[in-house]
C-alpha cells in the first residue's frame, strides 16, 4: 500500500500557510494544518483538514501537536513547513526587551523547538524535508523592521547550519525567501504595533510611524511586484518533490533584485536604496 506523504504546516489560519494546506491536499498530501487559535483550528477542521492547535509560543502545544501527528501516521512524517510568525514594525531604538523576546519566541525559538522534535523522527525513517519560510528581510535589512529582520536573519543562519549538519542523513533542508506577498501580514503588523504600545508621541520617528500605519491600513498590494500566496507554494512544491531541492528559493522580483544588489554593492550604497523604500 502506498501512503500519502504527510506534512505538518504551522500558521495555517490564513495567507501562505492556508494556501499551502489547500494546494498540497489537492496534490494528494496528508496535510496536518495547525493554527494557534482554537477558532481557526475549528474552521480548518470544518473544511476537512486534520487540524491541530499549535502555538509556537507554547511548548506544550508544539509537543502535543506533533505527538498527535505521529500517532495518526504510525510514527512517520515526510515534511515540516515552518511558516507561522509575525512582524513587529518599529525602530530599533523604540524596542523594549520584551518586544524583541516575543518576536523571537514565535519566529525563531518555536521553529527551532519543533525542528528538534521532528529531526529524530526523520532520522529513524531515513528521509524527510524541512522547509523554512523566511523572507526577503532575511537577506537584506530594512528600516523599522529591526525585530523582524533579526528573527529572519537568525532563521537563515540556523537553517544553513542545519543543512550542513544533516548532510547525508536523508533529510533535506531548504529556505523560501518571499518578497511582497498578498496576505494579512501588513494588517497583522499594524495590530501588533498597536498592541506593543510603542511610545510614538515621544519617539523621534513619530512622523514616520504615522505614515507607516497609514500605509499598512491600505487594502490591496502595498508595493509593485506583489504576488499571491500561490507563488510561495509553487516553490514549496519544488522543495518537497525535487530529488535535489535548492538551498534557497527566491520569490518575487524584489527578492531576486536585492539578493543581486547585496552581492555587487557596498553596504552604504545598498543602505541608501533600502532606506528610500
Amino acid at each position: 500500500m502506498v501512503f500519502p506523504r504527510s506534512i505538518l504546516i504551522t500558521g495555517c489560519s490564513s495567507g501562505i500557510g492556508q494556501c499551502a494546506a489547500y494546494t498540497l491536499r489537492a496534490r494528494g498530501y496528508r496535510v496536518f494544518a495547525t493554527a494557534r487559535h482554537p477558532a481557526d483550528v475549528a474552521r480548518l477542521h470544518h473544511d476537512g483538514f486534520e487540524s491541530l492547535l499549535l502555538d509556537l509560543n507554547d511548548s506544550a502545544t508544539i509537543s502535543s501537536a506533533l505527538d498527535t501527528v505521529l500517532q495518526r501516521t504510525g510514527g512517520t512524517l515526510y515534511a515540516l513547513f515552518n511558516n507561522g510568525g509575525y512582524g513587529l514594525p518599529a525602530a530599533v531604538e523604540d524596542l523594549r526587551r520584551d518586544l524583541i523576546r516575543a518576536q523571537f519566541e514565535t519566529n525563531v525559538f518555536g521553529w527551532v523547538e519543533l525542528i528538534t522534535l521532528v529531526i529524530p523522527v526523520m532520522r529513524r525513517q531515513g528521509y524527510g524535508r524541512i522547509i523554512q519560510n523566511s523572507s526577503i528581510l532575511g537577506l537584506t535589512a530594512m528600516p523599522f523592521r529591526g525585530a523582524y529582520n533579526a528573527s529572519k536573519f537568525a532563521i537563515e543562519g540556523l537553517t544553513d547550519t542545519l543543512r550542513q549538519e544533516l548532510n547525508g542523513s536523508g533529510i533535506d533542508v531548504a529556505l523560501i525567501e518571499p518578497g511582497p506577498i498578498l496576505t494579512k501580514f501588513r494588517e497583522n503588523s499594524a495590530r501588533v504595533f498597536q498592541h506593543a504600545a510603542i511610545d510614538q508621541q515621544h519617539s523621534p520617528h513619530r512622523q514616520r510611524y504615522e505614515k507607516m500605519l497609514a500605509r499598512l491600513a491600505k487594502p490591496g498590494p502595498a508595493i509593485p511586484f506583489t504576488l499571491p500566496p500561490d507563488a510561495v507554494v509553487n516553490k514549496l512544491i519544488h522543495a518537497l518533490e525535487s530529488r535535489r531541492p535548492k538551498a534557497r528559493y527566491y520569490v518575487t522580483f524584489p527578492t531576486h533584485l536585492f539578493a543581486f544588489l547585496r552581492r555587487i554593492l557596498r553596504a552604504r550604497a545598498l543602505d541608501r536604496i533600502l532606506s528610500r523604500l
